[in-house]
C-alpha cells in the first residue's frame, strides 16, 4: 500500500489495514495532523480498511476536505451534547456546511440563549473526553431496532437502499451516518456555537418546524478568532439589519413571506438603477417592452418550462376553465412579441429588455432577505440573432456586465460555464445531443476569442442550453450568481420563431437570455453589503442635508435646500430641535454622504459647511462650488465623495 502525504513524500505499508493502523505504525505524529483519505477519488476516515494494492492520499486537518470532515464531526458532539441535556430530543440531519455545522432537533420549546450556553458548554466536555469514533455496519432490522424511537431517523433508514447501513458511536452516543469522520472527538478542539433557528423538516414548510442549531469549528485556535470577527463585520452589514435601519425595505408576514415592500429610499435606489440599464442599452441598440404579470398554462406547456419549473412556480389561478400561472420568467412573453410581425434577417439583431416582475415559488427554507425571494423584478433582455451575430452578440453582454462590475467596484468574481450531462439528456435537457454540442463549441469559441476566463461546470446548464453565470462574493464572503448570459437553441423552435434570410428562407434564430444586473433585489441586497450601506452619491437615496445650527438660519437653510432640489439633488432639511452634533450623528448613522451645515457665517456669505458621512469635515465652500460638485459626482456616477 502507498500512502501519499500532503507534503508529497510517500509511505508504504504492506498487507490491508485501517488507515488509522498505518499511520500507527509509519507515522504516529499523522494521526493529530491527518482526518481521512482518498481513495480512488471517495473520502475515507480512519476505520476504513483500505486493500493491500491501494494508493491513498492523506487528508490534511487544514484542508478544504479536512474541515468538511470535522465540521461533521462537531454536528455529532452537538446532537450528543443536546441529548444529555434534553433527554426527550428527537434527531432529524446535522450536516458540514460551508465554514460550519448544524443539527436539527424536534424539542418541546425553541433553545434560549441561555441553552446554547449550556449546550456548548456540554461540547467542550465531550471534546475534553476526547471519545473515538467508531464506525458500526448493522443490517437494516438492526438498524431499525436502534432507531425504533427516533421517527426522522427511520424516514431516512427507510429511503436507503443497501441492506446494510451505518452507524458511528462516540462515548454514549450512536446515530445513523455514513461518515466519515475525524479520529476522536477531542482532534478539533476549536468551536462555537452561532444561533438557532427555525427549519421545517427537509425544507418542506408542510412538514413540521424544527429547531436548527449553528456552529462553527476551525482546526487552530487564530482561524476560529478570525472566522468570529468576520461574522461580527457580516452582522454589521448584513443587507437584511441594513435595509431595516435605513429603510429600505421590508418584509410583513400578511403580505407574505418572500415578497419585499420597498420603501421610498428603496423605491429610489430601484430608478437609478433601471436609469442605469435603460441608457446603457438604448446606446447598446435595445429596444424595451412590456408583458403581463400572468400567462395561460399553454404558453408553459409549449415552452416546455412547466415540466422543469412547475415546482417553483404558484400554483394555477382557474377562470373560465382556463388555467393562468404568475410568470416565473419573461423570456415566453419576449417570444410572442418577437413573432408578433414577421422578422427579416435586416432585423437581427433585434434586443428586446424588460424589467418584468417575476413569480416563483422558493421553499420558506431556501428564502433568505432580498438574495431569495418569491416577487422579483428581472433586469431582462433576450437578443434573437443569426448564427453569424452570435459570437459578437454574446461577448457584448459579457463587456456589458464587466462593464457594470468595474461602475461598482466588485473585483471578485468568477465566469461559470455551466454545460449539460449528456446522461440527463430528455430528462434534465433537451434531447438535442448534436444542438448541444454545437452551443456549447461555439461559447467556447466565443470566451477564447473574447480573452475572458471562466471555470467550466458541467451539469449545471439551463434546460434549453449552456449559459455563463458569473458568482460574485460580497464584503462578508457570501456568494452569489449576479448576472448571466444563456444560449437558448431549443424554445425558438418550439414557438416556430422564424426570420427571412437574404435568399428569402426562413430560419430560427438563436436567442441569447441575459440579465446582466440579475434582479433588482439580489442586486440591492448585494449593494448593501458591498457598500456596507454608504451607496456611491448617484444611488443615495439621500444625497445631502442640510443643518441649520439654530433658528436663525432657518430661512436660508431652505433657499439651500431649495438650490439643491433645483439642480436635482436629492437633499433633505433637517432644523429638528436637536443639538448640531447628534443630527451629524445621525445623519452619518444613515449613510448620507453630504451634511451641509449652515450658520450665521455661512448665511452672510452664501457659503455651506461641508462635512462628510466618513466624519470629514471639508470646511466652508460658496454654495454653487458645492452644488457643482455634487452634481458631478452624480452624473459621472463617480464612486468618490470629493
Amino acid at each position: 500500500m502507498i500512502v501519499k502525504l500532503p507534503d508529497g513524500r510517500t509511505l508504504e505499508h504492506h498487507g490491508p489495514a485501517t488507515l488509522k493502523d498505518v499511520l500507527a505504525t509509519t507515522n504516529k505524529e499523522l494521526l493529530k495532523t491527518t482526518v481521512g483519505a482518498k481513495l480512488d477519488g471517495e473520502i475515507v476516515d480512519f476505520h476504513r480498511i483500505l486493500p493491500a494494492d491501494a494508493t491513498v492520499e492523506l487528508i490534511p486537518l487544514d484542508s478544504p476536505e479536512g474541515a468538511s470532515i470535522y465540521r461533521h464531526s462537531y454536528s455529532h458532539i452537538l446532537a450528543q451534547a443536546v441529548r444529555r441535556l434534553f433527554p426527550g430530543v428527537k434527531l432529524a440531519i446535522g450536516p458540514a456546511i460551508e465554514d460550519g455545522f448544524y443539527y436539527d432537533f424536534d424539542v418541546e420549546r425553541p433553545f434560549t440563549p441561555e441553552d446554547l450556553e449550556k449546550i456548548e458548554a456540554e461540547m467542550k466536555k465531550i471534546v475534553k473526553e476526547n471519545y473515538k469514533f467508531e464506525r458500526l455496519e448493522v443490517s437494516k432490522d438492526e438498524a431499525r431496532r436502534l432507531v425504533k424511537d427516533e421517527p426522522y431517523k427511520l424516514e431516512l433508514l427507510e429511503e436507503i437502499p443497501d441492506e446494510t447501513v451505518s452507524f458511528y458511536r462516540d462515548g454514549d452516543f450512536l446515530d445513523l451516518c455514513r461518515g466519515p469522520h475525524m479520529l476522536s472527538t477531542g482532534q478539533v478542539k476549536y468551536f462555537k456555537l452561532l444561533n438557532v433557528a427555525g427549519a421545517y423538516w427537509r425544507g418542506d414548510e408542510r412538514n413540521k418546524m424544527l429547531q436548527r442549531i449553528y456552529g462553527t469549528a476551525f482546526a487552530t485556535k487564530e482561524a476560529l478568532e478570525q472566522h468570529l470577527q468576520m461574522l461580527e463585520e457580516a452582522k454589521k452589514r448584513d443587507h437584511r439589519k441594513l435595509g431595516k435601519e435605513l429603510e429600505i425595505f421590508f418584509f410583513d408576514e400578511e403580505v407574505g413571506p418572500g415578497l419585499p415592500l420597498w420603501l421610498p429610499k428603496g423605491a429610489i435606489i430601484i430608478e437609478e438603477l433601471e436609469k442605469l440599464a435603460k441608457e446603457t442599452e438604448a446606446k447598446a441598440g435595445y429596444l424595451r417592452v412590456r408583458t403581463p404579470h400572468i400567462c395561460k398554462e399553454s404558453m408553459y406547456i409549449r415552452s416546455g418550462h412547466l415540466p422543469y419549473y412547475q415546482e417553483s412556480m404558484y400554483p394555477p389561478m382557474e377562470l373560465e376553465g382556463v388555467k393562468y400561472y404568475l410568470k416565473p420568467m419573461n423570456c415566453p412573453h419576449h417570444h410572442k412579441i418577437f413573432a408578433a410581425v414577421p422578422r427579416s434577417y435586416r432585423d437581427l439583431p433585434l434586443r428586446l429588455a424588460e424589467y418584468g416582475t417575476c413569480y416563483r415559488y422558493e421553499k420558506s427554507g431556501e428564502l433568505f432577505g432580498l438574495m431569495r425571494v418569491r416577487s422579483m423584478q428581472m433586469n431582462d433582455a433576450h437578443i434573437y440573432c443569426t448564427l453569424e451575430q452570435f459570437e459578437e452578440e454574446f461577448l457584448a453582454v459579457c463587456r456589458m456586465y464587466l462593464n457594470y462590475f468595474k461602475l461598482f467596484g466588485i473585483e471578485k468574481y468568477v465566469m461559470r460555464f455551466s454545460t449539460h450531462d449528456p446522461k440527463e439528456l430528455g430528462k434534465k435537457y433537451v434531447n438535442e445531443p448534436e444542438l448541444w454540442q454545437q452551443t456549447e463549441d461555439m461559447v467556447r469559441r466565443a470566451l477564447k476569442n473574447g480573452g475572458i476566463n471562466y471555470v467550466e461546470v458541467p451539469g449545471e446548464a439551463a434546460f434549453y442550453g449552456p449559459k455563463i453565470d458569473v458568482q460574485v462574493w460580497s464584503a462578508i464572503g457570501r456568494e452569489f450568481t449576479l448576472a448571466t448570459n444563456q444560449v437558448d437553441f431549443a424554445v425558438p423552435r418550439r414557438f416556430g420563431l422564424v426570420y427571412k434570410n437574404a435568399q428569402g428562407q426562413e430560419e430560427t434564430p438563436i436567442c441569447i437570455h441575459r440579465a446582466p444586473l440579475s434582479t433588482h433585489e439580489r442586486l440591492i441586497g448585494f449593494l448593501l453589503e458591498h457598500y456596507a450601506g454608504a451607496f456611491p452619491v448617484w444611488l443615495s437615496p439621500v444625497q445631502a442635508v442640510v443643518l441649520p445650527i439654530t433658528d436663525r438660519q432657518h430661512e436660508y437653510a431652505q433657499k439651500v435646500l431649495q438650490r439643491l432640489k433645483d439642480c436635482q439633488i436629492r437633499a433633505e432639511l433637517d432644523s429638528s430641535s436637536h443639538t448640531l452634533n447628534y443630527r451629524i450623528r445621525h445623519h452619518q448613522s444613515q449613510k448620507v454622504p453630504y451634511m451641509l451645515i449652515v450658520g450665521e457665517r455661512e448665511a452672510q456669505s452664501e457659503q455651506v459647511a461641508v462635512r462628510l458621512r466618513t466624519g470629514q469635515d471639508v470646511g466652508a465652500k460658496p454654495l454653487a462650488e458645492v452644488i457643482q460638485m455634487i452634481s458631478e459626482k452624480i452624473a459621472t456616477r463617480s464612486a468618490e465623495l470629493l
